[in-house]
């Protein structure tokens, strides 16, 4: 899929700055795909970031991974999740350390990683153990494209409102009307520049445009995958929350038959999957 941008979005596209891909993260994507990828050196480009090899070792040693003993060093790290595993998210990592966030998201990144533990979570839970790290990757980077608008539109702070108020399904309409783009356009943008999965771009480019998405064959398995848990994470963390002046989550309500259908679970079983969850 490739994606397709209008007129507007293509001028605006001109005055965003979307953040290249740090030093460290090129250097360790060329490593890891060596034939005999090196762990010292590897293990070196990423403590050359400070800010990229802190985020890493407070995210092993979070919920969403579940160590009985905490990871202290890089080394222990890659040792422990190993290559594979860590890819993706040095990757994910990468974004928090790098994308500016000015005042009026003071608690984003907070949120976005509380997504990305549930994201993880909900893998194992659902015994798709897998897609965790890239359901991770995706949690933290799926709203990249937020931060982004708010540095270059002054008045952005209304869209923020509106998504407080109304949910962000209100909110990305009332985004795109006044914008003439959106924070899906933009993080799916950025997630193609710095090289990540395909699936993973092509959720983020239709999170808010995903009714019918699942029979129009647009998104292939994994995609729909990923989408789902998404989709079950973000409403899984509305209701824990529970601090959104809405009643209820239209985001969720827009989509959840399809999401359930899919993941084959009833609404009873969520429920008991999501106390299970909360009370853990």
């Amino acid at each position: 899929m490739a994606i397709s941008l209008t007129q507007q979005e293509k001028q605006i596209l001109r005055s965003i700055s979307i953040p290249p891909r740090p030093e460290a993260l090129v250097e360790f994507s060329e490593e890891t795909k060596s034939a005999e990828p090196n762990i010292s050196k590897i293990t070196q480009i990423l403590q050359s970031d400070i800010a990229i090899s802190a985020a890493i070792l407070q995210v092993v040693n979070s919920a969403a991974f579940r160590r009985s003993k905490e990871i202290e060093s890089l080394e222990q790290a890659i040792m422990i999740l190993g290559l594979k595993r860590l890819i993706p998210l040095v990757k994910a990592v990468a974004v928090k350390a790098t994308v500016d966030t000015p005042a009026a998201l003071d608690n984003f990144w907070s949120e976005q990683s509380d997504i990305a533990q549930l994201c993880s979570t909900l893998c194992q839970s659902l015994n798709k153990p897998a897609l965790a790290n890239h359901a991770y990757m995706l949690g933290l980077f799926h709203t990249v494209g937020i931060p982004l608008l708010c540095v270059h539109f002054e008045d952005y702070k209304e869209v923020l409102e509106v998504a407080k108020s109304d949910g962000w399904t209100k909110a990305t309409e009332f985004e795109f009307n006044k914008y003439n783009t959106s924070h899906a356009t933009i993080g799916a943008l950025l997630a193609q520049q710095w090289k990540l999965p395909k699936p993973m771009i092509n959720v983020i480019y239709y999170q808010h445009d995903a009714n019918g998405i699942y029979r129009s064959g647009e998104l292939e398995g994994i995609a729909l995958e990923l989408l789902s848990i998404l989709k079950l994470a973000r409403h899984g963390n509305f209701i824990f929350k529970n601090t959104a002046s809405i009643e209820q989550d239209p985001e969720w309500h827009a989509i959840s038959d399809e999401v359930l259908d899919f993941i084959n679970l009833s609404e009873d079983e969520l429920d008991e999957l999501y106390s299970s969850l909360e009370s853990a």
